[in-house]
């Protein structure tokens, strides 16, 4: 539960929130972090000191549902000349650390990030006769923090979240979110660590498509020079009708399809439902890895496994004209990877109590033949994967959302992977591997349903066998079970 006050009002968890003049006694009595984030707002908005607040009644130390204490509404002018409207601009307290005490977030030094480092913005453009902000936008941003901290993945720019329902419950077509960098906020230096601000953008279903098929900041440099789709600021306008390809239809043929072609995809993997089994032999056999248990505990993914396949969606951000999945024993420096820094788990982490076999005693095995089963949405990313990643030299990665069991994709030239040319199909424990020397590049890049038949001799829907001219349809409309690929 979360109540509205204005900042400066009396409370018991919500104190006022003074800006970097404020008088050093009560400035002692504030916490620190909350403090250094209050200096930047009053920075933007000298005249508006005491803004409407949504804070949560129960904080989330003391066992509340909500991990953002505060979520601070303003009121911004915007620029008519700019082509930037009057808008709502949210500015979210809790994702970073604000107390410093580790009653939250573990302090981790001045150097590094504060808490998780960021925190969340969001503008919202203010329909005509507002005169007070919506409160719906700070329940969504404590839907986004609640996944953070579940997770413990974080957010960069770029980055995008499958919301699939109006973000304001109505029949918007605004049902989806991409990630970049606040226009106007600036990093912050608190005394637990910095903090930088990424702002929420609400987008249509056909843009979140084109952003995985191609990457998130091109779209929203697109989104940028279309003034009713966000504009310079990128301020969300859930009443907007129309997508941008609808608005400009060039911008589909000649920036998105172009840059899928020339540049590929940034995805480099989801969490999705996702499984796959070893037609090699019968899964009752006793040696079947994906099955070892220790006593009567089933084991999950190693810490080593999760670390890289963590580490195989990260560098898929890269791109690198020789891309590398990180090796499975990777040199580690003060209990980390060279190129990465401390975070606060693996955030492929499974949360699973059980053992855990010894990463030295998995050994891998190379299989003849597999089973893979998707869902909807994670079938209909297969001709990104093969489009966007595998010809691209690339690598993609579906880690299970069900399960410790993940997939991955990788091309020729991808080094460190343990499935190979002559063993295309490659398991390490749960982890499967799958080599896409077997698929040339026409089947890559064109991976229509007589291709789909090509790459995935048995294609299921329901358990039932799919002809090939229902291969395409199926796929983006249901869920497909590709059998021996």
């Amino acid at each position: 539960m979360a109540e509205l006050r204005p900042s400066g009002a009396p409370g018991p968890t919500a104190p006022p929130a003074p800006g970097p003049t404020a008088p050093p006694a009560f400035a002692s009595l504030f916490p620190p972090g909350l403090h250094a984030i209050y200096g930047e707002c009053r920075r933007l908005y000298p005249d508006q000191p005491n803004p409407l607040q949504v804070t949560a009644i129960v904080k989330y130390w003391l066992g509340g549902p909500d991990p953002l204490d505060y979520v601070s509404m303003y009121r911004n002018v915007g620029s008519p000349s700019a082509n930037i409207p009057e808008h709502w601009h949210y500015i979210s307290f809790g994702l970073s650390d604000l107390y410093g005490d580790n009653r939250v977030h573990e302090f981790t030094g001045t150097d590094g990030p504060s808490g998780f480092g960021f925190e969340l913005t969001f503008r919202l453009k203010r329909e005509t006769g507002e005169s007070a902000p919506p409160t719906w936008p700070a329940e969504l941003m404590q839907g986004l923090a609640r996944y953070v901290f579940q997770s413990e993945n974080t957010f960069c720019s770029g980055d995008h979240v499958s919301w699939h329902s109006p973000l304001d419950n109505s029949e918007s077509r605004i049902q989806h979110m991409l990630l970049t960098e606040d226009p106007q906020m600036q990093p912050v230096q608190t005394p637990f660590g910095v903090v930088t601000f990424l702002q929420i953008v609400g987008v249509c279903t056909e843009e979140l498509h084109a952003a995985q098929q191609w990457n998130g900041q091109g779209i929203l440099e697109l989104l940028r020079t279309v003034p009713i789709a966000g504009g310079p600021w990128l301020i969300t306008d859930m009443r907007r009708g129309e997508t941008i390809f609808e608005i400009d239809p060039h911008l589909q043929q000649e920036r998105v399809d172009k840059g899928i072609e020339t540049d590929g995809s940034n995805l480099s993997g989801v969490s999705a439902k996702c499984a796959w089994d070893d037609l090699s032999r019968p899964p009752e056999d006793d040696e079947d890895s994906r099955s070892i248990c220790i006593g009567t505990q089933p084991r999950r993914l190693s810490g080593k496994d999760t670390e890289q396949i963590r580490e195989t969606l990260r560098r898929g951000l890269e791109i690198n004209s020789k891309p590398v999945l990180p090796p499975i024993n990777p040199q580690r420096q003060n209990g980390l990877t060279h190129d990465r820094a401390p975070s606060r788990k693996d955030s492929l982490e499974s949360d699973s109590s059980t053992a855990i076999i010894p990463h030295e005693l998995i050994r891998t095995r190379q299989l003849e033949s597999v089973h893979l089963k998707f869902n909807q949405e994670s079938g209909a990313l297969i001709p990104l994967c093969l489009r966007g990643r595998l010809l691209h030299g690339r690598h993609f990665t579906y880690k299970s959302i069900t399960g410790d069991m993940a997939i991955t994709f990788v091309s020729t030239g991808v080094e460190g992977a343990f499935a190979t040319e002559e063993h295309p199909y490659a398991a390490h424990g749960p982890w499967l591997q799958s080599q896409a020397a077997p698929w040339g590049p026409r089947e890559l890049q064109e991976p229509e349903a007589p291709e789909l038949h090509r790459l995935f001799p048995q294609l299921h829907h329901n358990g039932e066998s799919v002809p090939g001219e229902s291969a395409q349809e199926l796929l983006h409309h249901s869920c497909l079970s590709p059998v021996s690929c």
